[in-house]
């Protein structure tokens, strides 16, 4: 196996361990995921299937693309700790920012209404590792695996 192909096998498998990871925590420990969590999955899912393409096919533009998606995971995760560190404010559909003044008394009270699963937040930090949150762990990991992918792309020179 070419040296390309190792580091986008091992940029692959960290995509695969951090997802692995937040489902783990999500279905086998309960903690349930918040709007920005689940955007974060989003980018790690690609960067399995673009590595599962890398390692098909030989197209170098490939390793820019799995980095490129590690990046934006990166970047999520570095938004989502600033939410939830209150160094800026979060989306209003998970942050606690949008009020309640469109709901009526009785909407509020009805405890027969059911809107699906509780509301999860996104500027409370659901489990700490080392004073790191969930999403600050993620964009460290991520960022790291960035730099995986251009390495593989400057190996497949």
């Amino acid at each position: 196996m070419t040296q390309s192909k190792t580091l986008i096998l091992l940029a692959s498998a960290g995509s695969v361990a951090l997802l692995g990871g937040a489902l783990i925590s999500q279905y086998f420990f309960g903690l349930a995921p918040c709007e920005m969590c689940i955007w974060q999955r989003w980018p790690h899912a690609i960067a399995i299937v673009i590595g599962a393409l890398a390692l098909a096919v030989k197209a170098r533009v490939l390793a820019l693309l799995g980095a490129l998606a590690a990046f934006v995971t990166g970047a999520i995760g570095v938004f989502h700790t600033g939410v939830e560190r209150d160094w800026w404010e979060g989306i209003t559909e998970c942050s606690g920012t949008s009020g309640i003044s469109n709901t009526s008394i009785n909407d509020l009270l009805n405890p027969a209404i059911d809107a699906g699963p509780p509301l999860v937040r996104c500027d409370q930090v659901a489990f700490e590792f080392l004073s790191l949150s969930m999403a600050s762990w993620n964009a460290l990991f991520s960022f790291a695996l960035v730099l995986v992918w251009l390495a593989a792309w400057r190996a497949a020179k």
